[in-house]
């Protein structure tokens, strides 16, 4: 059933989620500060509110996706914000990837004043953000859930209640050190393969069906074999997940000797000049330190 549905926050994720939203049949209010954005939304049949608490004040279900944790407190809790707008019943659903801590509070002062609160951040980059096939996992009370539910449905096709308030973006940061690693592993690998001279598209058809094929594997090989670090996800967004991580871990006791030292990579590649690049772009790292590049036969004269 069509709802009136605001979305904040315009972004590489946010643009294609709001598109699916508006091709489900949804009243679509949006805001952003990117006009550009804001109007290829317009012209597929969505409204434009001035602020974020206008867009409460005409919607049902309101969605932030935004970068960072400051970013979604200045937005709810703004003098303008959404909070200031919200009518009692309604429901933020906030799916960027943010601290657990902050998502707790933002979803305590909601209460306050009767609004629902849902962390539910993505999976899937911006391929699955524009194919609406993204994994969503969500934290906040289940009767809240169920009457969102349907609406994120129609942005993912995997969407879980993992839990509470914080528990969706909990289990961001756990998948974020499994895609990351898994990545910089890969890295390791490749570079490796690169530097004994054989012939990586190979290696990667060979390795693929076995115990070390993934998901991950798959989407980011052939893009660094033709040297494409066009932002999927980038670095600087992955670089903040895995400072959140390390925040929370240090915050509740659990040593993430692995996640530490990939921080210091992101921080490495952000001096290096790729912060923007794709997070595929860790390979880079490994690069450096073993003077070679993997590129792909196609590419390897270029």
């Amino acid at each position: 059933m069509a709802k009136k549905v605001g979305f904040i926050g315009l972004g590489i994720m946010g643009k294609p989620m709001a598109l699916n939203l508006r091709k489900a049949g949804h009243e679509l209010t949006v805001n952003d500060l990117n006009q550009e954005a804001v109007q290829i939304l317009l012209d597929c049949g969505a409204a434009e509110a001035s602020s974020p608490r206008e867009v409460a004040e005409n919607c049902e279900i309101i969605i932030t996706m935004l970068p960072a944790s400051q970013h979604v407190q200045a937005v709810v809790l703004g003098e303008h914000g959404i909070l200031s707008g919200a009518k009692e019943g309604s429901i933020i659903i906030d799916m960027s990837s943010i601290t657990p801590a902050v998502s707790i509070a933002l979803a305590e002062e909601a209460a306050k004043k009767g609004v629902g609160f849902l962390d539910a951040p993505v999976s899937g980059g911006e391929p699955k953000a524009i194919d609406g096939t993204l994994a969503i996992m969500v934290g906040g009370k289940e009767s809240v859930f169920e009457q969102a539910k349907s609406v994120l449905f129609d942005m993912g096709t995997a969407v879980t209640l993992v839990g509470d308030s914080g528990c969706g973006v909990t289990a961001k940061l756990a998948n974020q050190i499994i895609v990351n690693l898994n990545i910089a592993a890969m890295s390791e690998a490749l570079v490796l393969a690169a530097k004994a001279g054989i012939d990586i598209e190979k290696m990667y058809q060979a390795i693929r069906g076995g115990l070390a094929g993934s998901a991950v594997l798959d989407a980011k090989v052939p893009l660094i074999l033709e040297r494409n670090f066009a932002p999927g996800g980038t670095i600087a967004i992955n670089m903040k997940d895995i400072t959140n991580v390390m925040e929370t871990a240090h915050e509740i006791g659990v040593p993430l000797p692995l996640s530490s030292h990939l921080l210091e990579m992101f921080h490495a590649l952000k001096v290096d000049g790729k912060l923007m690049h794709d997070h595929g772009g860790i390979v880079q790292y490994y690069e450096k330190l073993a003077n070679v590049e993997v590129r792909g036969l196609d590419h390897a004269n270029q």
